[in-house]
């Protein structure tokens, strides 16, 4: 047998147990990488993606927890696996913020994964203590026209969606603010609620319950149109800032060059949980909306995020290295 009938036969065996491979996937557990503690929300609604996700491919998954340094290490781990489908990153808005706020990431966050599909949105929220003299979003900005950088805004750290709303906002009405970063929103509440911050944007699941019992007041949400979970308060874009939108957003990849086969079965699987009465009331509880669409609509749009918070990011001249 000479040497290129021989190379012939090597390349149709790898071809066909591709092929195989790819149509009888899944066989064993799945991991799915989150890129934050135990116990929280991403950590909660990633395990229920997993469950459900479970239930129509046939194997088990499982969530595995990797926090530290913004999703980054969990990022990095899922960027050096096997392309095989058997491990995935839950990423969140960070993913597409790092590569502006690190100097040296270890990953490239758009050729280093293959797109699945996004899981949902939800937004962050205005708002001021109850006992503030603010009562909608344009009277905050014209009060910090007036007076600049006499108001601050608390954020759960350098980098985060709170930062950047209140950073885009500030960018969009034309104000000056002072930024008083807290390690996390749970440890800004407290400064929050007895005014000894002016105002901040917190994720909704934990400012909701603050604003419904009386002790927050929203001047709105930071997504272009009205979360679902709060359809009584305005959108900032609707009543101050036209075009303002911020969305803190979750979504589901794998590593880069995942066999297309096994990238379509996924997304058949993630679509299949949006669907599900049960994990949309789970994501409506906590002010999120289901997000449904192709790995194509994912990966636009994850390309466009990263792009809109490079310019904001470098305009501010935030960094995290």
């Amino acid at each position: 047998m000479n040497v290129i009938l021989k190379q012939f036969i090597i390349i149709c065996i790898c071809f066909f147990s591709s092929s195989l491979s790819a149509q009888e996937y899944p066989v064993r557990p799945i991991k799915i990488i989150v890129g934050f503690s135990p116990g929280g929300a991403a950590d909660s609604v990633g395990r229920a993606l997993a469950e459900g996700m479970s239930a129509r491919l046939g194997q088990p998954i499982v969530v595995e927890n990797r926090p530290g340094a913004n999703g980054n290490l969990a990022a990095d781990l899922v960027a050096r696996s096997a392309p095989d489908g058997y491990t995935l990153y839950f990423p969140s808005v960070g993913h597409a913020v790092n590569v502006s706020l690190y100097k040296r990431l270890t990953y490239d966050p758009v050729k280093d994964f293959t797109p699945i599909g996004k899981v949902f949105t939800a937004p962050n929220m205005l708002v001021v203590p109850a006992k503030s003299p603010f009562r909608s979003a344009n009277e905050l900005i014209a009060f910090a026209k007036a007076n600049p950088k006499k108001l601050n805004f608390a954020s759960s750290g350098q980098g985060t969606s709170v930062h950047l709303s209140a950073e885009l906002f500030m960018r969009m009405a034309n104000i000056e603010m002072i930024h008083v970063p807290y390690k996390g929103t749970g440890s800004a509440m407290p400064d929050l609620l007895s005014g000894v911050v002016d105002l901040s944007f917190p994720n909704i699941p934990s400012a909701l319950p603050l604003v419904r019992s009386g002790q927050l007041r929203s001047l709105g949400v930071t997504t272009a149109k009205r979360s679902s979970a709060a359809p009584d308060i305005p959108s900032i874009s609707e009543v101050a800032l036209q075009g303002y939108e911020m969305s803190t957003w979750y979504g589901l990849v794998g590593p880069a060059n995942l066999p297309a086969d096994i990238v379509q079965k996924l997304n058949a699987a993630l679509q299949y949980v949006l669907q599900q009465q049960k994990f949309r009331e789970r994501l409506l509880s906590q002010g999120a909306d289901p997000a449904a669409g192709t790995p194509e609509d994912f990966a636009r749009f994850l390309a466009a995020e990263i792009d809109r918070w490079r310019t904001l990011i470098r305009t501010a001249g935030i960094t995290l290295d």
